[in-house]
């Protein structure tokens, strides 16, 4: 395996939600190079798989600011200070989904765009759900739609689900179940 650069200098500039990073690097053969990356600030995220049977899967539907347009997503959202994955996990799926999950599972952690950004979400398989509510902080209710795991050929090529973190995350945990069977 290849050594990582070495840093020789870091310079660092304040963001609203984070930091944007300038590292001065110097590679194995010599190379030496200057990178840019956001540092991200808070606490974590957390992006759900949320089981209610075999073979299902629950996305939602909420408006996407980005594409002024509503998506298809997996529900997610960020960790607030103190919580464990699996805490933060439980209290998104019970404030955008309605269901609470008795077994919580941390699959793996997804990075965004990892040329220039520290941030990544971390994603939990939640199982055996039961219905419980918390309020949320999104400005209207979110539609809840199962979806087939079989069916993500037909996902995929939506146009209203084209959040990658999503995407990637439900043919992982679509290989995990097949995986167990």
């Amino acid at each position: 395996m290849r050594p990582l650069p070495t840093i020789h200098a870091r310079e660092e500039q304040p963001l609203e939600s984070g930091r944007r990073e300038i590292l001065h690097l110097e590679f194995s053969n010599g190379e030496r190079r200057r990178y840019e990356r956001l540092v991200s600030g808070g606490h974590g995220s957390v992006i759900i798989a949320a089981v209610p049977e075999p073979g299902t899967v629950l996305l939602i539907r909420e408006y996407a600011a980005g594409t002024h347009r509503y998506e298809l997503g997996l529900p997610k959202g960020r960790m607030d200070a103190g919580e464990t994955v699996e805490e933060a996990a439980n209290r998104e799926l019970k404030e955008e989904v309605g269901m609470g999950a008795r077994k919580l599972s941390l699959v793996r952690s997804i990075t965004l765009a990892p040329g220039y950004m520290s941030h990544q979400i971390h994603l939990v398989l939640a199982e055996d759900l039961y219905p419980e509510r918390l309020p949320g902080d999104e400005p209207e209710e979110l539609e809840v739609v199962p979806w087939k795991f079989d069916r993500l050929a037909d996902l995929m090529l939506r146009e209203d689900c084209s959040e990658g973190r999503s995407l990637a995350a439900l043919f992982i945990v679509r290989e995990l179940l097949r995986e167990r069977e």
